[in-house]
This record gives C-alpha cells, sequence and structure tokens, in this order.
C-alpha cells in the first residue's frame, strides 16, 4: 500500500477532466493475479483514494476514509483494545463515543474509564491500552494539553487517539503533538454543507493503519463512492470556509459578553477564558464553536427559536450557523447550555438577527 506522499495526483495530461472520477463499481475486471488492483467494492475504490490522498496532504499521515466520524472513532478503539484491556475517554466530551465504549466494548471486557477534560493532565493512565481526548471538548469547550497528556500515556504504554473534529489540520494538528492516532467527522467542517456523513483515522503508524483498513474491509465499514467524492470537493474550500467561521464566530464572542441573560461564554478566543492560554500555544486558529449558558432551558429554547438567521439543528460546521441545546443528548452540561456554530454569512447581519433575538428574552 503506497503512503499518502506516494499517491499524490498524477499530472493531468491534455483534455483530462479537472475533477476527479466518480467511481460507483462494486467489481472490477481483474484477470489473473490480483495483486495491486482494486478486487472489490467492499475493500476498494479509487474514488476512496484520491480523498485519502487529500486529507493525507492536510494530515501529514496517512489517512483511512469511513462512512462517519463515529465509524472511524470506533475503528481506532476496536483494533487498538483487547478483553482485559483499560481506556480512558471524556465523561463531558461526545456522548456517542461513551455510549459506543459502554455499551459495546465494556461487554467484551474492555474496562471503561471516564473523567472530564480538564482533569486528563492529572489522570492515572496506569494500565491504559488507550487514552482517548477530544480537545476542544464537545461542546463544553474546554482544553487539553496534547503534548503532556501524550507523553504521560506514552510513559505507560498507551496509545493516544484524538478526536480533532472541532478543529480540523488547519486548526489544531495533534500527530504533530505527540498523538498517535487522529480521528475526526467529515461531516461537520470538511464536508461542510451538511450533505453528507463521513469520517477518517489519521496515523503515521503502519501497523495501526493497516488494521483500521482491514477493519473497514471485514466490518464493511465502508463509505459510499458519492459522498466520498462530495467530500473531496467540499475539502478543497474549507481553508477558505474554516478562515470565515472562525473569524465571525471571534466577533460574535466578544459581544456575546454584553448580555447579562447570559450566565457563561465559552470561546477559546476570548481572552478571559479559562482556556485561552493553552490554546493559544496549541490552536492556529479558536474554532468556530461558541457555548453559550442561558438560566434556563427555556430561555435556552427561546433564543434559538427566536433568531431568523440560526438552524436549529444538531451537528456542527456547515456553511449556515446553527445552534442546539445540548442537554437534551444528555451532555455533561446545564439545561439551558447552547452549542452555537458560527457559519460563514455575513457577520454584522448575523449579529442582528442574534442580538434581536438576545434583546427579546
Amino acid at each position: 500500500m503506497k503512503s499518502w506522499k506516494e499517491k499524490q495526483k498524477k499530472p493531468l495530461t491534455k483534455g483530462d477532466p479537472i475533477a476527479p472520477a466518480l467511481v460507483r463499481a462494486s467489481m472490477y475486471h481483474l484477470p489473473g493475479d490480483p495483486d495491486g488492483y482494486p478486487g472489490y467494492g467492499r475493500s476498494a475504490n479509487p474514488t476512496w483514494d484520491v480523498v485519502e490522498t487529500a486529507l493525507g496532504n492536510l494530515e501529514h499521515a496517512d489517512c483511512v476514509l469511513f462512512p462517519s466520524g463515529m465509524a472511524a472513532i470506533t475503528a481506532s478503539l476496536v483494533t487498538c483494545v483487547n478483553a482485559g484491556d483499560r481506556i480512558l475517554i471524556p465523561s463531558d466530551g461526545y456522548y456517542a463515543t461513551r455510549v459506543l465504549a459502554n455499551r459495546f466494548l465494556a461487554p467484551l471486557g474492555v474496562r471503561v474509564d471516564t473523567c472530564r477534560t480538564l482533569d486528563f493532565e492529572h489522570a492515572d493512565f496506569d494500565g491504559c491500552a488507550v487514552v482517548f481526548v477530544e480537545t476542544p471538548s464537545n461542546p463544553g469547550l474546554d482544553v487539553i494539553d496534547i503534548k503532556a497528556v501524550s507523553e504521560a500515556a506514552h510513559r505507560v504504554g498507551a496509545t493516544v487517539i484524538v478526536d480533532n473534529t472541532t478543529m480540523t489540520p488547519f486548526g489544531q494538528r495533534p500527530l504533530e503533538l505527540g498523538a498517535d492516532i487522529v480521528v475526526a467527522s467529515d461531516t461537520k467542517a470538511p464536508g461542510g454543507h451538511s450533505d453528507l456523513l463521513m469520517g477518517h483515522a489519521a496515523t503515521r503508524d503502519a501497523k495501526r493503519l493497516e488494521a483500521m483498513r482491514d477493519w473497514r474491509t471485514f466490518s464493511g465499514s465502508i463509505p459510499g463512492p458519492d459522498e466520498a467524492w462530495l467530500l473531496h470537493r467540499g475539502l478543497q474550500t474549507l481553508a477558505v470556509r474554516l478562515d470565515r467561521m472562525c473569524q465571525n464566530a471571534e466577533v460574535l464572542a466578544e459581544r456575546f459578553l454584553g448580555f447579562s441573560c447570559l450566565k457563561t461564554v465559552r470561546y477559546p478566543g476570548l481572552l478571559q477564558d479559562p482556556a485561552f492560554a493553552l490554546a493559544s500555544r496549541q490552536m492556529t486558529k479558536f474554532g468556530f464553536l461558541i457555548g453559550l449558558e442561558f438560566d434556563t432551558e427555556t430561555t435556552a429554547e427561546t433564543f434559538i427559536n427566536g433568531c431568523d438567521q440560526l438552524q436549529a439543528a444538531t451537528s456542527f460546521g456547515g456553511v449556515h450557523s446553527s445552534a442546539e441545546r445540548r442537554k437534551r443528548w444528555g451532555d455533561d452540561v446545564s439545561d439551558g447550555f447552547v452549542r452555537l456554530s458560527v457559519g460563514c454569512e455575513p457577520v454584522e447581519g448575523l449579529w442582528a438577527s442574534i442580538e434581536d433575538s438576545l434583546k427579546r428574552i
């Protein structure tokens, strides 16, 4: 299997299409020795290869494409643990990771422990096979020192997996900070248009990469070629969209501070935010997510539903701004906590709508 560096796009010849081919094939012409050729649609697809190469250019590592972020998380965990192993995951991170671990890994003999994001740097890693890190945490936006946690975890022989969904490689580079595997939901900002599900895992370890590829093949956890093609298109504008989203978020976060109806405003780019100092060192951007805490569930829902520029929807990272009250999914936040995902809209028009909704609370 060629590495991401070896799989760079071949120069186009005159008359070649600029866009990559969308290959919808379950079978390939394969006479004789099959080695080195695509053989079956569950194990290989040329459209996947193009997207994995593009992601590899961003991650500076080999990537495996999956049909969702959770599929990538699943592959990273199941290929790194055995019965009797211990894993440590965030108690205040993405809830689906905890459900996966507790409902499906624990019954197979994996010991699942949790701790809050801010406690990871002082956690007991003894006996851990995997330390799973999410930073900034989703939805609370606390930040972990990836380098410090990776060094501590590696001293006891643990594999460090970092969920980098909220930042993308343009905002944070966990592999450079010591992580062994990066996972991400490309459903979010990389796709960017709320019309696909996709995820990936990236690593510089050949054995881990092979294990995750094998898991994809034999579990059947494979991406559709149409979705993969759409993701490739989204990746081409990711840097531009992310810049705009983060710039908008920085403007809005400062303006939220002036409203008494908000108990707290969380954004790593705010000077007074607890995560600011570490985020300034570790991240190249402060992200596009803002945490808003209202006093009650009713107030939070009134804000969301009263703002005509916000989509009341789960997920995040689209070109449009969206918001949701995260307690409804069981997240470790207050009833009035709202996760705001800032999009690419003209910021003054977006703020006018948000401000109007806030003033009517």
